[in-house]
């Protein structure tokens, strides 16, 4: 049986990884202007945050192991916080190098909290919904997904279409610029404070909440040999989940994070190209809600994993070879064939795993790593070809998702029933 509170505590957490982690859609656009960046350099914001997830994952496993998933849970919203606390700094001098420690303890924070959360979505329930409980948290993650880059757009990039008009001025004195630019760069401080002040009050809560260790309570102990080391490559349904995750996460953050910088190059403000990630995000929703009606009762994870590749396929090659600012409506459809892709693997990849569900889940949350690698290959292939052109890099993407469901996704246990 589901069990509600702890999941209802759960969707809170992953509206917080949506908030934090779509807010880059908009940092991206908003620190390019303010450090005066190329899309190459700017795209080291999706780079310092992902690579985080890949360096403390497996660490984030011993430390789960070692005090328990609720306590976990506390201590990366505690790190959170501090990596908040880094933009105060960071917009004062206007130093990227600061912006990005920041979010590199932010993306720290959130592999520990991801390592511990993402399980208790996948156990709490029978092992064939799994996706459609990860679904359930994906609503939650894609919600706050919608309102991060209008919120931060309204404050941050809302500024930044005058300051960019005022920064064409020739007449313009290098003291002026720098003035208009250290202008922008405070914008950021107050959405930042308040996330501050949100994380240590929801580490509080946690802290001394009910949710239980299902390291301890929810281990399948009838699974055989749970007591023996973790083969990895013994399991091709985890290490090719793992690599699926890799590279859908750098296609995902590619569909959302690189929508403002490919709207302000088809001419749109940085103040009205706020709106398309959050169309993105509300596709992701209308998918989540899919796999929720539909996952078991119509098909099951590798079904729902075999169109979403296929689907994020066809729709990003419309994107591709469709001309003009059409092809910027078609990319956002990316968020609905994208959604059920995320969920699938999970539910695929932990399945039988027993008490090693946390070293399987911080193997998982390793391969967020694709989010740092291949946005940074599109703002390369950007400053080059453009961003419509850029967007071939999601296609071998897709089509290893799609080989990974056909090839290795095969479980006795998700059927439908």
């Amino acid at each position: 049986m589901l069990k509600k509170t702890p999941l209802a505590i759960i969707g809170i957490l992953f509206f917080i990884f949506g908030f934090i982690t779509w807010l880059n859609s908009a940092l991206v656009p908003f620190l390019k202007i303010s450090c005066e960046l190329n899309n190459f350099e700017s795209y080291f914001v999706t780079f310092v945050f992902y690579i985080a997830y890949f360096i403390f994952a497996l660490p984030s496993a011993k430390v789960i192991d070692s005090i328990g998933y609720r306590r976990s849970i506390t201590v990366g919203l505690a790190v959170m916080a501090l990596g908040g606390l880094f933009f105060i700094p960071a917009a004062l001098s206007r130093f990227y190098l600061f912006f990005l420690a920041g979010l590199f303890l932010m993306g720290a924070g959130l592999a520990l909290l991801q390592t511990a959360a993402n399980p208790y979505a996948a156990i709490l329930g029978p092992p064939e919904t799994a996706a459609k409980r990860i679904s359930i948290m994906g609503v939650c993650n894609k919600f706050a997904g919608v309102l991060a880059p209008l919120a931060f757009g309204s404050v941050a990039l809302k500024a930044a279409d005058d300051i960019m008009h005022r920064l064409e001025d020739p007449a313009l004195s290098l003291l002026a610029r720098e003035e208009l630019l250290d202008a922008l760069a405070h914008k950021c401080l107050i959405p930042y404070i308040l996330i501050v002040i949100f994380l240590v009050m929801l580490a509080l809560f946690v802290k001394f909440s009910q949710l239980p260790d299902i390291d301890k309570e929810e281990s399948d102990s009838s699974l055989p040999n749970e007591k023996e080391p973790l083969r990895f490559f013994s399991r091709p349904t985890l290490w090719g989940g793992v690599l699926a995750l890799f590279f859908y996460v750098g296609a995902e953050v590619i569909s959302v994070d690189t929508l403002i910088g490919n709207a302000m190059d088809h001419g749109i403000s940085p103040s009205d190209a706020k709106i398309f990630p959050a169309f993105s995000m509300v596709a992701f929703i209308i998918g989540y809600l899919l796999g929720i009606i539909g996952i078991p009762r119509l098909f099951n994870q590798r079904t729902a994993l075999i169109l979403s590749a296929s689907a994020s396929i066809v729709v990003a090659l419309a994107g591709i070879l469709t001309p003009g600012l059409a092809s910027l409506y078609i990319l956002v459809w990316l968020g609905l064939t994208n959604a059920m892709i995320w969920p699938a693997v999970w539910g695929i990849a932990i399945q039988g795993l027993g008490k090693h569900t946390s070293t399987g889940s911080s193997l998982l949350i390793m391969a967020i790593v694709g989010g740092a690698i291949i946005p940074l290959l599109f703002g390369k292939l950007a400053d080059k070809v453009g961003f419509q052109q850029a967007y071939w890099v999601v296609i071998p993407c897709y089509l290893f998702i799609l080989i990974y469901a056909l090839l290795f996704a095969k479980s006795q246990r998700d059927k439908v029933s």
